[in-house]
């Protein structure tokens, strides 16, 4: 006899937005932060985060069903071992950059995914703006959250890219779009003997530069200020382009490898990663997703496969190209002149 189908997994995934909101919300109210120090009893985490006694115990008691909280015999709550390495802020291995984002930003913009996907049109604040990147740049406040958010990001895959990729062969790297330097800073921290730069536009550099600095790595990273659409990127042995591509229409990532492929030395490496999408687009719903965000977010962008961006990558001149995993569900397409 055949078994009756269940609604449990459609149930589970058309309320996540609850499991969503609950952590994005923990991180906006400082929650891991409290906790940072030692474990706390309701009435203690109540009074210092300046929670309404209503629904305070429901919300941490929440948190421990999501296991991003533990809660002791005492009545006690303290953070998880994740939740204490990534979402206290005064840890350098913080990713709620990305959540404070996501809090701030994308969680009301996706309540209007219907309406972008009958029109096509972004969905997020400035919708008018005829230059998303420009209106979040210009914001000092905004840019720094994001750039922070861009770290939460990039962290794993940094890693990642530091440890796979040979860089004994290489010298020299630049990392466009570089944000704070997440990227830069791992790898060279990682490979004493390269020499990095980051290269974003010039609102980016004081950021930037503070975030080398902190890491003690000035005398090998620096910040190149520039505007890949309008100036030619620094030469160099490698170049990373990092969440930076699906940000852009089919014209603009084929532009930008063309320029990559210019820049680099004879035997030099491009390496782009993304949450590429597998090649049969059956498995990687996360980069199916944040396809979905650019819609939500940008003019023209989308994300694509590792199949599509060797394609393109031969077609702007590279000689050979593979696609390697990372971590989650992160992969690099490295490509060679």
């Amino acid at each position: 006899m055949t078994a009756k189908p269940s609604p449990e997994k459609l149930l589970a995934l058309g309320m996540s937005f609850w499991n969503a909101k609950t952590l994005l919300s923990a991180v906006e109210l400082g929650v891991f932060d409290a906790l940072a120090d030692s474990p706390a009893d309701l009435a203690t985490l109540t009074a210092k985060l300046g929670l309404h006694e209503r629904s305070a115990r429901d919300f941490f008691d929440a948190l421990v069903a999501m296991k991003v909280l533990d809660r002791d015999a005492n009545g006690r709550y303290a953070n998880s071992p994740e939740t204490e390495f990534f979402l206290v802020r005064t840890r350098p291995s913080y990713v709620g950059g990305l959540f404070e984002m996501a809090n701030a930003r994308l969680y009301s913009s996706w309540g209007n995914l219907t309406e972008a996907l009958r029109t096509g049109r972004r969905q997020s604040e400035n919708q008018e703006a005829s230059d998303l990147f420009a209106a979040l740049y210009a914001d000092p406040k905004r840019l720094r959250g994001f750039l922070a958010a861009m770290s939460g990001v990039s962290a794993g895959a940094a890693q990642a890219i530091a440890d796979k990729f040979p860089w004994r062969d290489y010298k020299t790297f630049v990392d466009v779009g570089a944000a704070q330097g997440m990227v830069p800073v791992t790898i060279a921290r990682e490979h004493t003997h390269l020499t990095g730069v980051g290269f974003d536009l010039p609102q980016v550099g004081p950021i930037f530069e503070d975030f080398v600095a902190a890491n003690e790595l000035a005398d090998r990273v620096r910040f190149h200020p520039g505007d890949f659409f309008k100036d030619e990127l620094p030469k160099t042995d490698v170049i990373i382009m990092g969440h930076i591509l699906h940000d852009w229409d089919l014209g603009q990532k084929r532009m930008l490898l063309r320029k990559a492929h210019d820049a680099l030395s004879e035997g030099g490496a491009l390496i782009v990663y993304e949450a590429m999408i597998d090649n049969d687009r059956r498995e990687n719903a996360f980069g199916l997703l944040m396809s979905l965000n650019m819609l939500i977010e940008t003019d023209g962008g989308f994300d694509f496969t590792g199949s599509d961006c060797e394609g393109w990558m031969k077609d702007a001149g590279f000689s050979s190209t593979r696609v390697e995993p990372l971590n989650g569900p992160n992969s690099m397409a490295v490509a060679f002149k």
